[in-house]
This record gives structure tokens, C-alpha cells and sequence, in this order.
């Protein structure tokens, strides 16, 4: 007993509050009531989820971020720089007539600067001359490959084959041995584009029949 009151401090002791008192007292934890405080929540406080059917629900994770590479296996996007279309170029009936023109007058050139006249490096050239203008010709123009041929051929004939004797006669004849010389060549470059020609035909109307 002596050990008690040696051990408190000296003055009046407090008593707890009872009643009223220990309403208006606001507690360790607590803070006072103001009146006409709002209701909602405190400042600083998070807001509870609200329950509905997507409350149970995991968050879903941001989706990452693919990888572009400037390399597509597609023909409408860029490959190194450049845009392609995946069409090959397309020759229209002018377009097909110059090319078949000029190609032809090359390769006659070629060989007659080689060997002195047109002999069967100018056939050759001519069939692939045809080949070309028939898988390259659109499928609008598709008759200027099978006619740009032959016209190509003469004309190279008229201007590069060898004649003997000056004049209209001279060239109209040598143009017409040249002709008969050379039928094999002329009939097979022109066979090879009707042939194509004619296939490319054959599958477009099917195509558009499917659909």
C-alpha cells in the first residue's frame, strides 16, 4: 500500500468521464464531429469496389506489343522500301506493239552484226519476243500479242535483211523470200502467243464464272 502511493503522482486524481462527458470526449482513434461535415467518404481513402458480375472477375493483363519487321511474306506490305503489288506489269495494245517493234529490231540487229544476217538467233529472239508479249499483254488487249508479232517480224525484215539491187520491187521481193525463208520461226512465235492468249482467255472466263 505504501509502495502505491508512493509511486502516484502528486496532486487531485482524475476520474473517467461518465455519461454525457464521456460522449463528448472523441476517443484516441477518433476525430471530432464537426457538424454539417459531408458524408461521402474521407479525402485520401480508396473507394470500394462495387459487387456486380465482373466483381469476382481477375483484371485483364495489357496485351504486348507485337514486333514489326520491315520483311513481309505479304506483296502489299513494304520489302526494304519498296511497295508491292504482287501483279506483274501489265502491257497495253500500244505498249505491246512498241515493245514487240523494238525488241524484234534489237535481236535483228544483234545478228546481223554477228553473223551478217538474220538467221536463227533472230528466230529465237522472235519466239521469246511473242512469249513475252503474250504473258505480259493485259487481258483487255489480249489480240495485240498474236498481231504485234508478225508486224515486228516483217518490219525487222523490210529494214535490216540484205537486198541486191536498189528499188521498191527489189524490197518488196525481198521481203516475201524472207517471208518463205523464215515461216518456220514466223508461224511458231505466233502460235506460241495465240496459244497463251488463248489459255489466259479460257482461265478468265472461268474465273469469273466461280464467281
Amino acid at each position: 500500500m505504501e509502495q502505491s502511493i508512493r509511486t502516484q503522482p502528486p496532486g487531485p486524481r482524475r476520474r473517467p468521464p461518465t455519461g454525457a462527458a464521456a460522449a463528448a470526449v472523441p476517443g484516441p482513434g477518433r476525430a471530432p464531429e464537426t457538424a454539417g461535415a459531408p458524408s461521402g467518404p474521407a479525402p485520401g481513402s480508396r473507394p470500394r469496389p462495387s459487387a456486380g458480375p465482373s466483381a469476382g472477375r481477375p483484371a485483364a493483363r495489357p496485351a504486348a506489343p507485337r514486333l514489326r519487321l520491315p520483311l513481309r511474306g505479304r506483296g502489299d506490305e513494304p520489302l526494304y522500301g519498296r511497295r508491292r503489288t504482287g501483279r506483274p506489269t501489265r502491257l497495253t495494245a500500244i505498249g505491246t506493239g512498241l515493245v514487240a517493234v523494238l525488241a524484234t529490231l534489237a535481236v535483228a540487229g544483234v545478228d546481223r552484226l554477228l553473223f551478217d544476217g538474220l538467221g536463227w538467233l533472230f528466230g529465237l529472239g522472235y519466239l521469246v519476243v511473242c512469249f513475252q508479249l503474250a504473258v505480259r499483254v493485259r487481258y483487255a488487249d489480249l489480240l495485240a500479242a498474236p498481231i504485234s508479232g508478225p508486224i515486228a517480224f516483217a518490219l525487222a525484215l523490210l529494214l535490216l535483211e540484205p537486198v541486191g539491187s536498189p528499188g521498191v520491187t527489189a524490197q518488196v521481193v525481198s521481203l516475201a523470200t524472207g517471208l518463205a525463208l523464215r515461216a518456220g520461226w514466223l508461224f511458231s512465235g505466233t502460235g506460241l502467243a495465240a496459244l497463251i492468249v488463248l489459255a489466259r482467255f479460257v482461265a478468265q472466263r472461268r474465273i469469273q464464272r466461280s464467281r
